[in-house]
């Protein structure tokens, strides 16, 4: 595969991305205000089967609705990246609790410094941010550095933008708001330049509720992220496995040698057979890590190409102070 040549453009194409799910009493702020942010931009708004007038009012507020039936964030940000050509992919929860002036400096950051995904980095006042939320924010935030390496302190924020070709080749496989986990993730392991941009965080507008359950979507995050270390990393989950059991194979064995070098027999025959079994569960577990290991490098090997075939984002910020 060749890499396409870039040509510079004086404008690039920006879309901003909002799924929303019963954000009447937000959505047209959200719209009017990244309108005023960005004037360029087009404004997406993807209705999630929302039950309030979510539709009508992106709609009368200028936005391009479209309806995605499957629930789920997940869900809605895989459609959209398949649905919307752009260069620039700005994407912005419909609750009206991130601040759309600081998109620019977001875009501006992505073209200058040639970056394929721009965190925004949430920055409130404690009450704007309920204690479950940002308890498990840091936990996860924590955990995905410790496997897969710091390049961000908002693991979960949901204002980020992104280059065509990140968007371009990323295999969604997330449904609901695991989503930003799976996102982080996938940029971490294809090592792709990454910033981030602190920017304000307020509270929602009132009649506004929050779709995030604390515990129930925290489980199913905290399940992605162990899902992702099986898939990213097999040899270090699977080697980890093959040392537990071998662990506890050795633990359960020395009495029986100590006896058996004692008396010269083995009393506890279906001793020794467990130690036995779990000797060979530990070497079928690290053979099932190196085999898997390979099988990953070879995806990644596929899905750098394929990011590699997308042309780099080659545009000049100075149309956004225009």
């Amino acid at each position: 595969m060749s890499n396409p040549e870039s040509v510079i453009q004086a404008a690039p194409r920006i879309a901003v991305l909002v799924p929303c799910y019963n954000e009447e009493a937000s959505i047209e702020a959200v719209v009017r205000d990244f309108k005023a942010a960005l004037p360029t931009a087009t404004i997406y708004v993807y209705d999630n089967n929302s039950k309030d007038r979510t539709s009508e009012i992106a709609r009368a507020a200028g936005a391009v609705v479209r309806r995605e039936p499957l629930q789920g964030k997940g869900h809605v940000v895989r459609r959209m990246f398949a649905d919307i050509e752009a260069d620039i992919y700005v994407m912005v929860d419909g609750d009206d609790t991130y601040h759309a002036p600081s998109a620019p400096a977001l875009v501006a950051r992505l073209l200058d410094e040639k970056l394929d995904m721009v965190n925004g980095a949430r920055v409130t006042d404690w009450e704007n941010y309920r204690a479950g939320h940002r308890l498990g924010n840091v936990m996860l935030t924590t955990l995905v550095t410790m496997v897969f390496g710091k390049r961000t302190d908002d693991l979960l924020s949901g204002y980020r933008v992104f280059s065509r070709r990140f968007v371009k080749s990323f295999p969604v496989l997330a449904g609901g708001f695991e989503i930003e986990t799976e996102l982080v993730v996938h940029a971490l392991e294809m090592n792709m330049p990454l910033g981030e941009v602190e920017t304000p965080y307020k509270d929602r507008a009132p009649g506004s509720v929050s779709k995030l359950s604390t515990f129930r979507d925290g489980f199913r995050i905290l399940w992605m992220i162990g899902k992702l270390i099986k898939e990213e990393r097999p040899l270090q989950s699977f080697g980890l496995v093959a040392l537990v059991l071998a662990l506890l194979s050795i633990i359960i064995a020395v009495p029986l040698f100590i006896t058996y070098y004692q008396t010269g027999l083995v009393p506890r025959f279906p001793t020794a057979v467990l130690a036995t079994g779990l000797g060979l569960l530990s070497f079928l577990s690290m053979t099932c890590g190196l085999i898997l290991d390979t099988v990953t490098r070879g995806r990644r090997e596929m899905k750098r190409l394929r990011y590699l075939d997308i042309a780099a984002p080659d545009f000049d910020s100075a149309f956004l102070k225009k």
